[in-house]
């Protein structure tokens, strides 16, 4: 059966931060525009915040799609999605009001520095950190989900983007196509990329303030 919920309480917490791989779906405002849809793993890249404030790493080596549509005047809208494949059978999303925080943010280090060090610290591919505001939050069955069973992570995305400086990878995002704009013509990531600045302190008491709707 499916439930809503005023807010991500712990166990829900705890679903979505156990799980290898999330689902991102963003649109344009424009009717005949491209909808996309995202899968995103790297285990430890996406924290919850709050009880109503979520937050990932954008990584380059893809399109800027979900960049644009944040970004579009007058639009935010995002989805989240996580599925067990193993253990109960359990979809969870989240709707929400997205925003994109750049690497010449002011907020940039002190989010950055909510994400597990071993996930995020030494990635030059971190071009964006996108903050999501729940608006809705809702658990279903998932019995049509099959049971799969994990076998390692992928490591190729860190090792690839690893040894690349931030002018390399700031270079590389300027040759490939949809970074600056989306499939539909919106403006997406700024280029050339500001330098990724230091990470501020990691401790218990480092909050972030929730994403503007």
């Amino acid at each position: 059966m499916g439930k809503t919920y005023e807010r991500i309480d712990e166990r829900l917490r705890a679903f979505i931060e156990e799980q290898l791989v999330f689902f991102t779906a963003t649109a344009p405002l424009s009717g005949d525009g491209h909808v996309n849809l995202s899968p995103k793993g790297r285990k430890g890249t996406l924290v919850v915040l709050d009880e109503l404030t979520l937050a990932y790493v954008d990584f380059g080596g893809s399109g800027a799609e979900t960049i644009a549509h944040l970004r579009e005047p007058g639009n935010g809208r995002i989805t989240l999605m996580w599925t067990a494949f193993s253990g109960p059978p359990t979809v969870v999303r989240v709707h929400g009001a997205g925003e994109v925080v750049l690497r010449d943010d002011p907020r940039w280090p002190g989010l950055f520095a909510r994400f597990p060090a071993e996930a995020v610290e030494g990635q030059s591919s971190a071009r964006a950190i996108i903050l999501v505001r729940a608006q809705r939050v809702a658990s279903a069955c998932g019995f049509a989900v099959p049971v799969l069973e994990f076998q390692e992570e992928r490591s190729l995305h860190a090792e690839y983007f690893n040894r690349k400086t931030d002018e390399e990878f700031s270079a590389y995002c300027e040759k490939k196509e949809h970074i600056a704009t989306s499939l539909d013509g919106l403006p997406a990531l700024p280029l050339p990329l500001p330098p990724q600045p230091a990470t501020g302190p990691r401790t218990p008491e480092t909050t972030a303030p929730a994403a503007r709707g």
